[in-house]
């Protein structure tokens, strides 16, 4: 028989360890239930707050999208991480009943103490493996960036979602302009130091760590983001667009500017009229076009 949420909270409550449940399924992963331990770490009531947004408030953004990275692939693990002093281990376990084929709740409880961290050393260890071998397959070995394959996967799990939600979702191509003559003046090599440099600062730019951006095509980067408000996701694009610029990275036969730019096509769509593959191929077709 299924228990009674009363009985869950109350469980939960009682727990001294700081736990959180979210509900995955969502496109925000608002939290569901938390105990005040965790509250006591956040110093704030999380209840319906986006999860993405709570652990990057709390451990900072790079290690807050390879935590969303975790819950996207629906993978069991457990990170290592300091908060005020005290050193903590960060556990996310999906929780899926048997006739589920994906996880529609995630539950992430902190285990202090330095016993709680050094204790789990071997297993951190091989959990932290599996990820980098995980990584090996899923990121682009030039610019580090989500690569193409893995990109879709995260797409189509993510219209999945917004079609239960009735939601749409944005994405937005961002092509590097006149790249093939950067690379005749300055080589392959500079060309991928280029390519790095530009996924980096549109990584920093994202506004939300469960955002993704994925190298797509040689010289294009995707960002998926659940926006809807096109006027939003423009704004959004024009503001990397001048991150890029203000690298200051030399192009000398740009006819757009003497520094590398890119040019970007928004799209906001939905699963009323279309699949995720064809959404992004139309962007990126257009994009070429």
């Amino acid at each position: 028989m299924s228990i009674n949420r009363k009985i869950l909270e109350q469980v939960i409550k009682a727990t001294a360890e700081p736990l959180v449940i979210v509900r995955v399924d969502h496109s925000d992963w608002p939290v569901e239930l938390s105990n005040q331990a965790f509250e006591s770490i956040t110093g704030e009531n999380i209840r319906e707050k986006p999860f993405a947004d709570v652990i990057e408030q709390l451990v900072g953004r790079d290690l807050a999208l390879e935590i969303s990275e975790t819950v996207r692939s629906q993978q069991e693990t457990s990170f290592p991480i300091e908060l005020g002093g005290k050193e903590y281990l960060l556990a996310l376990k999906p929780l899926q009943l048997p006739d589920e084929s994906d996880a529609r709740y995630y539950v992430a409880f902190w285990r202090g103490g330095t016993s709680a961290v050094g204790g789990s050393d071997m297993h951190h260890a091989l959990l932290k493996a599996k990820r980098r071998i995980r990584d090996l397959s899923r990121d682009d070995p030039v610019t580090g960036l989500t690569n193409e394959s893995a990109f879709r996967e995260v797409l189509e799990h993510d219209w999945a979602v917004a079609a239960r939600e009735n939601s749409a979702l944005s994405l937005v191509v961002f092509t590097l302009d006149e790249f093939d003559a950067y690379v005749e003046v300055f080589g392959r090599h500079a060309a991928d130091s280029c390519l790095r440099r530009v996924g980096r600062a549109i990584r920093r730019c994202l506004r939300r760590a469960s955002d993704v951006v994925g190298r797509v095509n040689d010289a294009e980067l995707a960002v998926l983001s659940h926006a809807s408000d096109e006027d939003g996701v423009l704004e959004f694009a024009s503001r990397i667009s001048s991150a890029v610029r203000e690298l200051g990275l030399h192009h000398p036969r740009s006819t757009v500017s003497r520094f590398v730019t890119v040019s970007f096509r928004v799209g906001v769509g939905s699963a009323e009229n279309q699949t995720a593959a064809e959404f992004l191929d139309d962007l990126l077709s257009s994009s070429s076009g």
